[in-house]
C-alpha cells in the first residue's frame, strides 16, 4: 500500500517535509500525496530528465492553488506546475511540490461561438476543447501530436504549436487573456496592461533599445555552453559547464574544419515562425501593444502559476484533403516545403522513409510531404490539394480525400514521436534536440549540415516534423548511460546550438527550452538579453521557486538524467526480452521503452485498446505510463526501495488487465502484460499468493481434474446453490458479483477423439476454455474446416497440452514453463516420435489469448528452446487456416449485420485482417468494436475487480452491442468476451466458427478435399 505520509522523508534540501505535508493537508481541499507512489509517478515527464519531488498536490480550484503556494512559500519549497506530463525538454519535473492540474482543474468554463473564444482551466485536455468547439465549426488552432492527452496549461507553458501552425500559429498567437497566481500570492490577469505587475513597466521602459534590437548574439565566445560571463549559475563561473570553443560568435565548423558561413548578421530575435526559446520579451514593447499574455506564454511555469485561460478559436474548414508528395530524400522535401506556403495550406509536414515501416500507401519516394488543404466542400478541398500537387516538383504524388484514409496517414506522423525512439536496428534513441527550428527557406541546407554533424559525432537520428515552419523533430541515439556518452551528448549539444544559430534559427521550435536547452540560450541570444531573462523572472518570482533551473539561471543540460540511477547490468529475469538491450534480456531496457508520450492516457470512448484500466479510472497509476514509471523507480531504488517486493508497484499492476493493448497501440511497444507477469513472478517468489492465483491461475489443472473424475455435473449443481457458491467464491478469492460459469459435461477432446480424421491437414488446438467450457465453438470449427475440405486432427495427449496462459497472467512463470515444455514434448518430441504426419501441421487455435501466448509468451519464456519458434510459426486462427489451407473455399452466405468485439490479444498480437476478409465473404457486415471486454481471463473474476471490469465493458463493447441492429449477430471469439456479454448484458455471443457453422447444410459436409 502506498505510504500515506511522507513522514519518513524527514527533511529534503532544507525543507521540513513532514511539516510541509501536514500544513498542505490542512490548507488544501484537493488531494495531497507525499507517499512513495505519488512521488514516483511524477519523477519524469517525456524527456531525458528525472527529479524526485517532495510531494504532489491536486488543487480543486484557484483558491486551492493560492493556498498551496502560500504553504510552499512558508516552507521555502519549490513548485512545479504539471499538466499531461508530455513535455519533451524536461519542463515539468522538479524537486519541489508538483501541482497536478489534470485531476480537478480540467473544466471547459465557457465557450462563446460568436466571439470565437473559450475560457478553460489549465488541466483541460486539448481534444476536449476541440470536441466542444467542433459543433460550432470551430477549433483551437495549435494541435501537437499529443492532442488526445496534452493540456491547455501545458500548451501555454511551452507555447505549443502542432502541425497546423502554418495556418493558425502557435499557442501564443491564440491566447487572449491569462489568470495567474505568483509564488508570493499575487493574483494577476494578463492582457495588455503592464501595470498589473509592479516594476514591469519600468523594466520595459528601461531596456527599450535592447528589447527592440534583441541585443547581439555573441555565441559561446567564453568557450563553453551557457557562456555567460557574469558568474551566474550556468555562466562562466559554473563548474558544471564545459565544451569546445568555437572559432567565431555563433559559428560552427563543418566536417573539414572550416567555419560555416553566416546567412545573416545575427540579432537576438530570430525572424522565423517558430521562435519558442527564451522569454518573448519583445511582446512587451509598446509597438507590440504590451501583450503581457503573449509574453507569458512559453514561460514554462517559471513566472507564475496559470489558473485560467481565455483562448481564441478559429474556423475549421468543413472539408479537408491531403496531398501526399514524394521526394527523393528529406532535403529535397525540405527545400520544396517553403515554396508551397503561398498556396496557404493548413499543414506542411515532412518525414523520411526511415520512419515509415510500411510505405505501400504512400507515393514513390524516399521522403514525403503531407500537405493538408481545406475547403467549404470536399470538391473544393480536393481541388486545393490538386493545385498543391501541380505546384510541387515531386517525384510522385497522390491526393487522399477519404477522411478515414487521411486519419490512417496522420497516425503514421503522430506516432513518430514514439516510433522515433527506436532506430531501425532496435537501439534506443532519445529526445533532447527534439524540435529546433530554422527559417523554412533554409531547412534543406540545415538538414544536410545536421546530418553531417550527426555523422561527425558517430550518432544517428531520424528527422521529421513541421517542414512548413522549418521545425524538425528528431530522436538521437545518444548514450546517456555512460560518462563518455554523456560527454558526447554535451559536446554535440553545444555544436548543434551553434549550427541552429548559424542558420538563423531557434533552439526550440515547439517544446520549450526546459532542462535540455536553457543552458545554451546565450548561444542564441547573447549575454545581455539572457541577463534580461533573469531580470524578467525576478519581477515575477524573486524567490526563484517556480520551476527552478529552467530558462533563467539554468541547470546544466547533463544534470539529473533519468537513466543515472538505473542498474548498469541486467537484472535476473524470467522472460527473454529479445528486443531489449544489446543482447536482449535486459529488463531495465524494456522499462526504458516508455518515454512518456502518454498515448496510453486515452479517455473512455477513444479508439484502440490501450489502456482499459486508465479509461475506467482516469488515474495515472493505472495507465501504462504510470506503471512503467513505478517499475523504473523500483529499479532505481531511490524512491521505491524494496525492489520486487514493492507494494506500490503491485497495487498499480493489480488493475492491469494484461490485455496486451500497449504491445500494439503504444508507439514504442511497451508490453505491460509481460512486465506484470515478470513482477508477480518475483514478488511472490517463496511466498503465499492470493487465492485467486491458485483458483484461476491454475484453472487448467482444476478443469482437467474435474473432467478426469467425470465431476462436471456435480460441480455445476453445487455452483447453482447460492450459499455454497458464495462460500466457494470467497474462499477462492473471486468476485461475489460473478456467476461461476458452467463446465462442459463432455470435453471437446473426448468427443472429437472418437471422430478425428486420419492423416489430418490441420490440428485443432484444444485450449482450456474451448475444451472444458465452450466445446460448442470447437465442434463448430471442426464442421467449418471439414466443409472447407480439410481433415482435422488433435495433438497427441490433447488433454495435457497447454499454452500456459493462465500461469503467465498470474505470474506463475515456473509453472508456465513446465506446461510449455510438456506441450513442446507432445508436439515435437526430442525422439522424433508423435503422430504420423502431425509434425509441422498448422495449429488452429480458436481462443485468441491462447494463440497469442503461443506466438509470444512461449518464445519469450523459453528463449533457448529452438522448438518454441517453430511451434509459434505453426499457430493459425480459424480464418487464417481457411485462407491458407483452403484458399478456394467459399463460406456460406449469411448476409446479416454483426456486432461484438475483436479480442484485445488478437488486436495486439495476431491481427484480424483474415477474420475481416472471411466475414466479408460470408456477407457479415459491420466492424467489431475494439477495446477490451474487461473480463480478461482471471482479471474480472478476482475479488475487487468487478467495478473496473464492468467499466471496461461499458467503454466500447456494451455500447456497440446495444446500438447494433436488432437482427445483428453478436460475434466474440474470446471466451471471456462471451462470458462478459452473458453476465453483464444477458446477450449470447458466438465464436465466428459457430456463426459460420449455422450457415452450413446439416448433411453432406465434405469429408476430405474437393
Amino acid at each position: 500500500m502506498d505510504t500515506e505520509t511522507g513522514a519518513d522523508a524527514g527533511t529534503d534540501a532544507g525543507v521540513d517535509v513532514v511539516a510541509l505535508e501536514r500544513r498542505l493537508r490542512d490548507a488544501v481541499r484537493g488531494e495531497v500525496g507525499f507517499g512513495t507512489r505519488d512521488r514516483a509517478l511524477v519523477t519524469m515527464d517525456a524527456s531525458n530528465y528525472r527529479s524526485v519531488p517532495l510531494g504532489v498536490v491536486a488543487p480543486r480550484d484557484a483558491d486551492d492553488v493560492a493556498a498551496a503556494l502560500a504553504v510552499c512559500r512558508e516552507y521555502a519549497a519549490p513548485v512545479v506546475a504539471r499538466g499531461g506530463g508530455t513535455s519533451i525538454a524536461g519542463n515539468a519535473v522538479g524537486a519541489g511540490v508538483v501541482l497536478d492540474f489534470t485531476r480537478h482543474l480540467n473544466r471547459l468554463v465557457g465557450l462563446d461561438p460568436g466571439a470565437r473564444t473559450a475560457v478553460v482551466q489549465p488541466g483541460l485536455v486539448l481534444d476536449r476543447l476541440r470536441g466542444a468547439a467542433a459543433p460550432h465549426g470551430l477549433t483551437f488552432g495549435p494541435d501537437p501530436s499529443t492532442h488526445s492527452r496534452c493540456t491547455i496549461g501545458g500548451m501555454v507553458g511551452n507555447n505549443s504549436c502542432g502541425s497546423h501552425s502554418v495556418a493558425w500559429g502557435t499557442t501564443a498567437d491564440n491566447v487572449r487573456a491569462l489568470d495567474v497566481v505568483t509564488y508570493r500570492g499575487r493574483a494577476v490577469r494578463l492582457e495588455r496592461d503592464l501595470g498589473v505587475l509592479p516594476g514591469l513597466r519600468e523594466f520595459v521602459e528601461g531596456h527599450l533599445a535592447t528589447l527592440r534590437t534583441g541585443g547581439r548574439a555573441v555565441g559561446r565566445a567564453t568557450g563553453h555552453p551557457g557562456g555567460a560571463a557574469d558568474g551566474r549559475p550556468g555562466g562562466a563561473a559554473d563548474a558544471h559547464t564545459g565544451g569546445a570553443a568555437v572559432g567565431h560568435a555563433g559559428g560552427v565548423r563543418d566536417g573539414a574544419g572550416a567555419p560555416a558561413p553566416h546567412p545573416r548578421d545575427l540579432p537576438g530575435w530570430p525572424d522565423l515562425p517558430r521562435r519558442i526559446s527564451g522569454y518573448a520579451l519583445d511582446a512587451l514593447l509598446p509597438e507590440r501593444g504590451g501583450d503581457l499574455a503573449r509574453a507569458f506564454t512559453g514561460s514554462e511555469g517559471t513566472l507564475a502559476v496559470l489558473t485560467e485561460a481565455t483562448v481564441r478559436l478559429v474556423e475549421a474548414p468543413p472539408a479537408r484533403a491531403l496531398a501526399v508528395l514524394g521526394y527523393a530524400d528529406e532535403s529535397a522535401a525540405a527545400e520544396a516545403a517553403a515554396g508551397l506556403l503561398p498556396l496557404r495550406p493548413l499543414t506542411v509536414e515532412g518525414m523520411a522513409a526511415d520512419l515509415v515501416p510500411d510505405a505501400h500507401a504512400l507515393p514513390r519516394g524516399g521522403a514525403w510531404l503531407f500537405v493538408e488543404t481545406g475547403g467549404e466542400t470536399p470538391a473544393a478541398a480536393r481541388a486545393a490539394a490538386e493545385e498543391v500537387c501541380r505546384a510541387a516538383d515531386a517525384v510522385d504524388h497522390t491526393v487522399v480525400a477519404d477522411p478515414a484514409a487521411q486519419r490512417a496517414l496522420w497516425r503514421i506522423r503522430e506516432d513518430a514521436s514514439g516510433t522515433a525512439t527506436r532506430m531501425p536496428d532496435g537501439s534506443e534513441a532519445w529526445p533532447g534536440w527534439e524540435d529546433c527550428a530554422v527559417p523554412p527557406a533554409r531547412l534543406g541546407a540545415y538538414l544536410r549540415e545536421f546530418r553531417a554533424l550527426l555523422a561527425a559525432h558517430r550518432l544517428r537520428g531520424l528527422p521529421y516534423g513541421h517542414f512548413g515552419d522549418g521545425c524538425i523533430h528528431v530522436r538521437i541515439d545518444f548514450d546517456l548511460l555512460t560518462a563518455p556518452g554523456i560527454g558526447r551528448f554535451r559536446e554535440f549539444s553545444g555544436e548543434l546550438a551553434d549550427l541552429v544559430v548559424a542558420h538563423g534559427g531557434s533552439l526550440s521550435g515547439e517544446h520549450g527550452d526546459g532542462r535540455a536547452r536553457s543552458e545554451l540560450l546565450p548561444a542564441m541570444y547573447g549575454d545581455e538579453l539572457v541577463g534580461l531573462f533573469g531580470g524578467f523572472k525576478d519581477l515575477w518570482d524573486p524567490d526563484g521557486a517556480l520551476n527552478p533551473g529552467v530558462i533563467a539561471r539554468p541547470a546544466p543540460l547533463d544534470a539529473d538524467l533519468r537513466f543515472a540511477p538505473l542498474p548498469r547490468t541486467p537484472v535476473p529475469v524470467a522472460f527473454g526480452y529479445p528486443h531489449d538491450g544489446p543482447e536482449g534480456g535486459d529488463f531495465a531496457a524494456a522499462v526504458r521503452r516508455c518515454v512518456g508520450v502518454a498515448k496510453c492516457r486515452n479517455p473512455a470512448g477513444s479508439p484502440g485498446v490501450m489502456c482499459p484500466s486508465y479509461r475506467a479510472t482516469g488515474e495515472e497509476r493505472h495507465s501504462t505510463r504510470g506503471r512503467a514509471r513505478l517499475l523504473h523507480e523500483m529499479l532505481a531504488g531511490e524512491v521505491i526501495t524494496d525492489g520486487w517486493r514493492s507494494e506500490e508497484v503491485r497495487e498499480a499492476l493489480d488493475l492491469c488487465l494484461s490485455c496486451k493493448g500497449c504491445r500494439s497501440d503504444c508507439p514504442v511497444d511497451v508490453d505491460m502484460a509481460t512486465y506484470k507477469a515478470e513482477f508477480l513472478h518475483h514478488h511472490y517468489a517463496g511466498r503465499r499468493r492470493p487465492m485467486a492465483h491458485y483458483a484461476m491461475g491454475r484453472l487448467p489443472q482444476w478443469l482437467r481434474l474435474t473432467a478426469a473424475l467425470r465431476a462436471a455435473g456435480v460441480a455445476n449443481a453445487l455452483a447453482a446453490v447460492g450459499p455454497l457458491a458464495a462460500v466457494a467464491k470467497r474462499a477462492a478469492g473471486l468476485a461475489g458479483e460473478r456467476a461461476i460459469p458452467p463446465i462442459a459435461r463432455v470435453p471437446l477432446t473426448r468427443s472429437l477423439r472418437r471422430g478425428a480424421d486420419a492423416d489430418p491437414d490441420v490440428l485443432l488446438w484444444p485450449d482450456t476454455f474451448t475444451n472444458y467450457l465452450s466445446p460448442e465453438a470447437g465442434t463448430a470449427a471442426v464442421r467449418v474446416l471439414r466443409a472447407a475440405g480439410l481433415r482435422v486432427g488433435l495433438p497427441r495427449e490433447a488433454g495435457k497440452v497447454c499454452c500456459g496462459l493462465t500461469y503467465v497472467s498470474t505470474g506463475q512463470l515456473d509453472l508456465a514453463r513446465e506446461a510449455m515444455r510438456r506441450t513442446l514434448d507432445a508436439l515435437e518430441p526430442a525422439d522424433g516420435g508423435g503422430e504420423a504426419g502431425a509434425a509441422g501441421l498448422p495449429l488452429v487455435v480458436l481462443e485468441p489469448p491462447c494463440a497469442a501466448a503461443l506466438k509470444t509468451d512461449l518464445v519469450e519464456l523459453l528463449p533457448d528452446d529452438e522448438r518454441a519458434p517453430r511451434l509459434a510459426a505453426r499457430v493459425r486462427t480459424l480464418a487464417e487456416a481457411l485462407e491458407t489451407a483452403a484458399p478456394d473455399w467459399t463460406p456460406p452466405r449469411l448476409d446479416r449485420p454483426v456486432t461484438g468485439q475483436t479480442h484485445c490479444h488478437q488486436h495486439a498480437v495476431l491481427g484480424d485482417a483474415a477474420e475481416r476478409r472471411l466475414m466479408a465473404k460470408a456477407g457479415l457486415e459491420g466492424r467489431l468494436a475494439s477495446g477490451c471486454c474487461g473480463l480478461a481471463g482471471n482479471f474480472g473474476f478476482e475479488r475487487g475487480h468487478y467495478e473496473v471490469s464492468a467499466a471496461c465493458a461499458e467503454d466500447q463493447l456494451l455500447p456497440a452491442v446495444r446500438n447494433a441492429p436488432a437482427d445483428a449477430a453478436v460475434v466474440a471469439d474470446g471466451y471471456s468476451c462471451r462470458t462478459q456479454l452473458a453476465q453483464l448484458a444477458g446477450v449470447r455471443a458466438r465464436h465466428l466458427a459457430e456463426l459460420l457453422a449455422e450457415g452450413l447444410p446439416e448433411e453432406g459436409e465434405q469429408r476430405g478435399r474437393g
